[in-house]
């Protein structure tokens, strides 16, 4: 903390007791300068959220602009204003845990050495850390049992309690952004581990850098609302709508510019615009929808299985219509992980009341033997002989034909409006699959591919007779 005069220390001192902005200001005033809007902005929204009725706090910030410093105050000044709390703090991995634990319970620990200098038992006197206690990552204040546990998502929050859980950027590079699998690692971490560690009344504080739709914040503001917390979001963009930047001192145009020049657009709009990579990395920008009460006239009505390869693989099944100028409207979908004794009754009685002519069923890993059984159940139950089914070897790479087949899908395809309430599960795969990294499944992708390529095949033999 700072050197002042004794007069202006005590009034700073009692200041820093009250009002966390100032706490910070205290211990560091070359960072926290009073003319740094936005940092007062974050000391005042956390301050007002430890006395709110709110349940979570989602910060967004771009780097280097205080995130971690300002967490680890913000602990400080808790645990000052009241030492009975437990705070769980979790990071990318248990170095970074350790070192923000280091850090908070080494301030508590600092000794004065020069009177006109402030340390934290100037303003918080008595705060001090229980000795034989004070282990790196896990330790306690006098007259308590256990106050503070650092972890992560590879560590363990095994016999804690917390009233705080605060969790500080989880992500560490574009590849884990996106990495399906990673992002639902994080989700399923915070939910089994660290939200069953909240006690009752406690707050979760989430500060980070957003780089996906389903990262940690995403997913929090997505699923938390719906259990029933208050969640509160705040973000920030290091370049503002109006051209100037969040705080010109920290980080200035020119800076900003020289840095997102020699990374990529996406991961530049994530790491200082707070725009999830894959809005930028998204295979299907957009697609088109048709009102149902005003749809044309079909040819014939199609449809286009991927059956499920593994168990955790979803089937994927679109009815659609086909018109007279090569566009496919959905008219119904299955999308399921549903076994085949569900799926297969279910897909017949959608080709009998929709009267589908031709059913196209890949025949890889089993599909053969899912087509003639569906078609076994129509002619049975349904005593309809109607469609014809066509089951087919698909040998082709499915990255490659999902993404050689994308701008036509974009062009040709068109959905109900409502779909993203009518199958939303269907919805969230399709527009966040990415061009690029592992996505968890691409079941119907590579269904709709298969529309494209059914379709695209009629079209290039009209166009080529056409020619003639």
């Amino acid at each position: 903390m700072v050197n002042m005069n004794k007069v202006q220390l005590g009034a700073q001192i009692a200041l820093a007791k009250r009002d966390f902005f100032e706490y910070c200001h205290l211990k560091s005033p070359d960072f926290y300068k009073y003319d740094r809007k936005y940092l007062i902005e974050v000391a005042d929204d956390l301050q007002a959220f430890s006395e709110s009725d709110d349940d979570v706090l989602i910060f967004n910030m771009p780097p280097r602009h205080g995130k971690s410093r300002t967490a680890g105050n913000f602990v400080e000044w808790l645990l000052g204003n009241n030492p009975k709390l437990k705070i769980m703090t979790g990071s990318y991995n248990e170095t970074l845990s350790t070192t923000f634990s280091k850090s908070v319970r080494n301030t508590i620990q600092e000794l004065k050495a020069d009177p006109n200098r402030a340390v934290y038992s100037d303003v918080f006197p008595g705060i001090r850390i229980k000795q034989g206690d004070g282990a790196m990552n896990l330790w306690a204040l006098d007259g308590s049992y256990s106050n503070y546990l650092a972890t992560s998502p590879t560590g363990t929050a095994t016999g804690f309690g917390a009233d705080y859980i605060l969790i500080d950027d989880l992500i560490k590079n574009s590849l884990e952004a996106n990495n399906a699998n990673v992002l639902q690692g994080h989700w399923e971490w915070f939910t089994n581990t660290m939200l069953s560690r909240l006690e009752t009344g406690g707050k979760i504080i989430l500060i980070m850098t957003r780089w996906h739709s389903q990262d940690l914040a995403g997913k929090a503001l997505e699923e938390l609302p719906k259990l029933g917390y208050k969640v509160k979001h705040v973000n920030m963009k290091a370049l503002q709508d109006d051209g100037t930047m969040l705080c010109e001192d920290v980080l200035s145009r020119k800076e900003y510019d020289r840095k997102t020049k020699t990374m990529g657009a996406d991961i530049a709009s994530a790491n200082y615009q707070q725009e999830p990579i894959d809005i930028q990395g998204k295979l299907y920008s957009h697609f088109k929808t048709y009102q149902a009460n005003n749809k044309p006239v079909f040819k014939r009505i199609a449809s286009y299985t991927d059956t499920a390869d593994e168990g955790s693989d979803y089937l994927a099944s679109f009815i659609y219509g086909e018109t007279f100028d090569d566009d496919a409207y959905i008219l119904d979908v299955v999308y399921t992980k549903e076994g085949m004794e569900v799926t297969e009754p279910l897909l017949a009685k959608k080709l009998y009341d929709i009267e589908v002519n031709i059913a196209h069923i890949e025949s890889n890993n089993g599909g053969r033997g899912y087509a003639r059984s569906v078609e076994r159940i129509l002619k049975e139950k349904f005593k309809s002989n109607k469609t014809k089914f066509n089951w087919f070897f698909q040998g082709k790479n499915k990255k490659a034909r999902i993404l050689s087949n994308a701008t036509w899908v974009m062009d040709h395809v068109y959905f109900p409006e409502g779909w993203r309430n009518k199958w939303p599960e269907l919805y969230k795969v399709l527009t966040t699959y990415q061009k690029e990294g592992k996505n968890a499944h691409d079941d119907a992708p590579d269904a709709l591919t298969g529309i494209a390529e059914k379709m695209g095949a009629s079209v290039q033999i009209k166009t080529f007779k056409g020619g003639i």
